[in-house]
């Protein structure tokens, strides 16, 4: 009995894993549906037990009353990068660009100078910046700008058709609330109602934690990053704070973006984009202070979210981000840790349960 239960869960995984695999966008939609309806429940139950004329607000409305905040949200989140997008406009308008040729053009002067006077080179003078200059135009010569367009209109698409899959979702899992656990609860046999239930109670607090846990690290990131940038007199410093604190979600990978985004914001908006001293300072001072966002993420937060909220090894972790890289790529890679919570509390839970409960040893 017990063998075939194992026999028969395990099927039950290869199979979840398998159509997870091959309907990952809709398995992705799914997973940020959740969590979407997981954080606007707590506001849409709220909105909904306002009494207007001695009338709750209908369910529908409050729900769309808190799709409307997050539109809000994000919608002053576009237009803290306006300004920075027009500067980045004005400033490429007014570019030298013979100045920044030049500038560029010195180090590989010196390198040529040093080349032609060991006699290390019979090439002529100027000859190592007119390679790389005529590599650079053959590789621009060889871009399809069309299928470059054509992709980025299906990328757009792409984003066009998550936007209103996961907003439908979502809105009729706050619509029909625990509409899902309801009917996921009634496949379950009486027999394994109680296994079920622990392991759904488990889940669902892991979950929380982790929610909760990314929500501090994004602050946390947003606090360090744009009070370090801003007593440094790095201009744009809550806009280079708020990119990183969201780009932190993806894991390994958004602290890089951050940093990158960071320092072409700092160098472009100088003023001068020429290898000079002050450019040089304008990096160190933007680089030091992702460092220490960097540490502060690596030391403090991700072993209090990760290895603490959803109870598993660092290792674990790296092995589960990189394995959900492999299959959907960065959506993957930030719903890695929660498919891999459900997955591991799931089988942890069933195991207990055929050790502990004595319907599973008749």
């Amino acid at each position: 009995m017990v063998r075939r239960m194992l026999l028969y869960l395990l099927l039950m995984l290869v199979v979840l894993v398998f159509i997870s695999w091959y309907f990952s966008n809709i398995f992705i939609y799914l997973i940020f549906s959740l969590v979407l309806a997981t954080l606007l429940r707590p506001l849409t139950n709220t909105i909904h037990q306002i009494h207007v004329l001695n009338n709750r607000i209908p369910r529908p409305i409050a729900i769309i009353f808190s799709f409307s905040i997050v539109i809000v949200v994000v919608t002053l989140f576009v237009m803290l990068f306006i300004p920075l997008f027009s500067e980045q406009v004005k400033v490429l308008s007014q570019i030298s660009y013979d100045s920044v040729l030049t500038s560029v053009s010195q180090p590989f002067n010196s390198i040529e100078q040093f080349l032609i006077e060991n006699k290390l080179t019979v090439q002529q003078e100027g000859f190592l910046f007119e390679s790389i200059r005529e590599s650079l135009f053959g590789l621009l010569s060889e871009v399809d700008f069309t299928l470059l367009l054509n992709n980025l209109i299906s990328v757009t698409g792409g984003l066009l058709v998550g936007f209103l899959a996961v907003s439908f979702i979502t809105f009729f899992l706050l619509l029909e609330n625990g509409i899902l656990r309801r009917q996921i609860i009634a496949l379950i046999p009486n027999q394994y109602f109680e296994v079920f239930i622990a392991a759904m109670f488990k889940i669902e607090k892991l979950l929380s934690n982790y929610l909760i846990g990314l929500l501090f690290q994004m602050a946390s990131i947003f606090s360090i990053a744009s009070l370090g940038l801003s007593i440094l007199g790095v201009k744009y410093a809550l806009t280079i704070a708020v990119f990183a604190a969201v780009a932190n979600l993806i894991p390994y990978l958004g602290p890089m973006l951050g940093a990158s985004f960071g320092i072409v914001v700092g160098v472009s908006t100088s003023g001068d984009i020429s290898l000079s001293q002050d450019l040089l300072i304008i990096v160190v001072k933007i680089l030091s202070v992702f460092g220490i966002v960097q540490a502060a993420d690596n030391i403090l937060l991700q072993p209090l979210i990760f290895s603490k909220s959803v109870k598993a090894h660092p290792l674990e972790i790296f092995v589960i981000i990189f394995a959900g890289a492999t299959i959907a790529g960065i959506p993957g890679m930030i719903a890695a840790i929660p498919t891999y919570t459900i997955l591991r509390v799931s089988t942890i839970e069933v195991y207990a349960g055929f050790k502990g409960y004595q319907i599973f040893k008749k």
